[in-house]
């Protein structure tokens, strides 16, 4: 009878180290991530990516999508005033909510240059770990000219994407995460819009100092939602 107890007691152990191990996993401490769409866009933009993170084991909670700038007058949104609020507070609170005391940042076309400075203006630069750019501007449009000409348009405007303007002189070379990657196409129908995908003969979605960029054939939105799997695998050192 002894026996029977020993052998009962030893399976019973079995099962709550099992259990304890699965619960430890399940509960694994990740990074928060922030999400910030592009000009006019909308969270819902990120439903790829998102439904990745939760694929690959991240909670809903740690989760942040911002909604920034007009939805109805992209020509009205640049990187200097309210659109920076919704960006700033998300930021904020995914590194009040992360485990690790760090988090990482995926931003999309205007969203990229829009999150950088947020994490710069903040100075938490050493709090994020990894920062994915898709589709960005981060060297300037060739549709929005060469500061200060053609700027009739915020988005165009010294807080602007045209090449050179004083918001992209003041960024470029910034490092804003412990690793920066890009991700860009010359497909691209916004960043190539007038044939020219480069700015100084690098492709303008390229981040300085960055650890690697991708290219795909997607278009200027296929980008976001056709690379989940890379944008999320690449939050992982």
């Amino acid at each position: 009878m002894s026996n029977v107890r020993l052998l009962g007691a030893v399976r019973l152990l079995s099962v709550i180290v099992v259990g304890l191990a699965a619960g430890g996993a399940s509960a694994q401490c990740r990074d928060a991530v922030v999400l910030v769409h592009g000009n006019a866009g909308s969270p819902s933009d990120w439903s790829n990516t998102y439904d990745e993170l939760l694929r690959q084991g991240y909670a809903s909670a740690d989760i942040f999508r911002p909604s920034w700038g007009s939805k109805t007058c992209a020509a009205c949104n640049d990187h200097s005033g309210s659109e920076e609020t919704p960006v700033r507070d998300a930021i904020n609170s995914a590194l009040s909510r992360s485990c690790t005391g760090k988090i990482d940042v995926i931003g999309h076309s205007m969203g990229v240059t829009l999150a950088a400075k947020k994490i710069l203006d903040l100075g938490v630069q050493g709090k994020v770990d990894a920062f994915v750019g898709i589709a960005g501007a981060y060297r300037g449009l060739w549709s929005c000219g060469t500061y200060p000409f053609n700027v009739a348009t915020s988005t165009c405007g010294y807080w602007g994407l045209s090449v050179s303007s004083p918001f992209l002189d003041w960024l470029y070379g910034k490092r804003m995460a412990g690793r920066i990657y890009s991700i860009k196409s010359w497909y691209d129908q916004v960043i190539c819009a007038t044939g020219v995908c480069t700015v100084g003969g690098v492709h303008s979605s390229q981040i300085a100092n960055e650890n690697a960029s991708y290219t795909f054939s997607h278009g200027h939105f296929g980008l976001q939602t056709s690379t989940a799997a890379l944008q999320v695998d690449l939050l992982t050192p």
